[in-house]
């Protein structure tokens, strides 16, 4: 592990030159989520305590393929496609879902509401959203509800996951593992898994998101 917990304090270790630092962090229920801990000090890497993570200083080198290290597997938020499939759109997102990006899925998102018919959200390559992001899906997904249609999440990553745990959402959206997964149980017009009734899950207040917000 490149993040070492003690007491409330938090050692992070830079996996580059060894560098660390310790400070406290407001973390998520599941302790491997180092997220806040990691963009609070203005490193690089992993959003779990397993790493890699790489100290300011590293996250400037280049690496091995040339440009700068980064995070890992994240990158600027957009919009990879929008698909139309019978009355199914699937907006295809990407990178990290935040302040920054959110007005690009805001704009996918009311497209799909303007085509009509279901949304499924395909995350395969989102690994990183914050409250933003996360208040833009819960939107779409009442707006969707409110015209009789549903809004499903494909593929979300671990740490989008525990976000929706965290913030008690996870059983206001339809969850599938995969968009084909997502695609087939709406054509046969049955729902399961993940999926629950909207009305059961309430929502915590978004003045205590902070712990997932990218600062």
């Amino acid at each position: 592990m490149t993040v070492v917990p003690d007491d409330h304090l938090m050692t992070l270790i830079c996996d580059t030159c060894g560098d660390s630092v310790r400070a406290s962090a407001c973390v998520l229920p599941d302790a491997e989520v180092v997220w806040t801990l990691v963009s609070e000090q203005g490193w690089s890497g992993s959003p779990f305590a397993t790493g890699p993570h790489r100290c300011p200083h590293c996250s400037l080198l280049p690496t091995a393929s040339g440009g700068t290290a980064q995070c890992d597997n994240h990158g600027p938020g957009g919009i990879l496609g929008i698909d139309h499939l019978d009355d199914v759109t699937v907006v295809v997102a990407t990178g990290d879902i935040d302040l920054d990006t959110g007005d690009t899925l805001r704009a996918a998102l009311r497209h799909a509401a303007d085509m009509g018919g279901h949304v499924v959200v395909d995350l395969t390559r989102v690994h990183v959203i914050d409250s933003t992001g996360l208040g833009l899906l819960v939107r779409a997904h009442c707006d969707a509800r409110d015209r009789g249609v549903t809004l499903c999440l494909a593929a979300p990553s671990r740490f989008i996951r525990t976000v929706l745990h965290t913030m008690r959402l996870e059983t206001a959206f339809p969850i599938f593992d995969s968009r084909d997964d997502a695609l087939v149980q709406l054509s046969e017009g049955t729902l399961s898994g993940s999926a629950a009734s909207p009305a059961a899950a309430p929502a915590r207040s978004w003045s205590q998101s902070s712990t997932v917000s990218k600062r």
